[in-house]
């Protein structure tokens, strides 16, 4: 989309220089009152009355910006630029100016109930930092003025109110695309997903960046902009939760019992090594399997094992 934000060009004046002469003007008026009343003509009143006058429409001219403030200056309709030096000025006071702030904005997302690529509900949650990126688009692409009017107190439309309308605006296309990459991807590895593909669980910044891409992609046209985009909340829908608990817990029991089995095992293994290379004992096959089954018993079973003791040979 092209760019037609520019910088303002029209007259611009040392804010405390016309200060100076509007105070030396209003002198000047105030002499004349009073030379007036001392005999003078009467065209000295007319002069005093002009210049009050001229001084109160040259008083609308002064505008005042802050480091990442800008003001967009419009003519009767016309967008005449942006202004954004740092300051105190004096413009033509029949232009009118809508400020609006370029600092950096935290915004956190409540999380919200979506499908992800295998249909399970699960609750997601953003955090992002954004912030105006092209003043022409924020103010005349996108009806912010409209929405910053609604929420206004008073005559005019505060800095405040334009921004939480822009807020408005990224929170709304945020959620979106927050939708649409969270159906992109299954919450975590299971039956349906292959090993080794992207999760919204494992991802992490991979995901993240596609987020971000997203809603800058949503957010070109309203000349915002999102720096940083982050999942700060992931859990599954309460309705499914709990079954979707038992089969981690299910999963991750199984896997505590393979590692069990896998040590009992070289552990077995090492024992009847170690009985036949010491020569201990000799041990038939017979032997040999009651040993492995008591010891494997004795290994994996969650309780202690309880103890028999064999008063006789052992070959009985």
């Amino acid at each position: 989309m092209e760019n037609k934000e520019f910088e303002f060009k029209g007259l611009r004046i040392n804010g405390f220089l016309m200060l100076f002469v509007i105070i030396a003007v209003l002198a000047w008026a105030i002499f004349g009152f009073t030379e007036c009343t001392e005999g003078q003509p009467v065209s000295l009143i007319i002069s005093g009355i002009v210049l009050i006058v001229l001084d109160i429409i040259l008083c609308i001219g002064f505008r005042m910006l802050e480091p990442n403030e800008a003001m967009v200056m419009v003519f009767f309709g016309k967008y005449k630029g942006t202004l954004t030096k740092v300051g105190f000025h004096w413009v033509n006071p029949f232009y009118s100016s809508k400020k609006v702030s370029l600092r950096a904005r935290n915004l956190n997302v409540d999380p919200i109930k979506v499908n992800d690529k295998t249909g399970n509900p699960i609750m997601i949650g953003q955090i992002l930092v954004w912030k105006l990126k092209d003043t022409y688009k924020a103010m005349f692409e996108i009806d912010s003025q409209t929405m910053a009017a609604t929420g206004a107190a008073g005559g005019g439309v505060a800095v405040l109110s334009r921004m939480r309308a822009f807020e408005s605006f990224v929170r709304v296309q945020s959620d979106a695309a927050l939708r649409e990459v969270a159906g992109m991807f299954a919450y975590d590895e299971n039956g349906d997903i292959s090993n080794g593909d992207l999760t919204l669980r494992a991802g992490g910044s991979e995901i993240n960046d596609i987020l971000l891409g997203k809603l800058n992609d949503r957010l070109a046209m309203s000349g915002l902009e999102v720096i940083e985009a982050r999942i700060n909340y992931l859990a599954y829908s309460p309705e499914i939760a709990a079954v979707m608990l038992r089969r981690q817990q299910a999963a991750a029991i199984i896997a505590a019992r393979e590692k069990i089995v896998e040590g009992a095992v070289s552990m077995v293994k090492m024992a009847l090594d170690k009985l036949k290379d010491e020569e201990v004992v000799e041990l038939d096959d017979d032997k040999k399997a009651a040993m492995v089954s008591n010891l494997m018993v004795v290994l994996c079973a969650d309780d202690a094992a309880q103890p028999v003791v064999n008063t006789g040979t052992l070959y009985q």
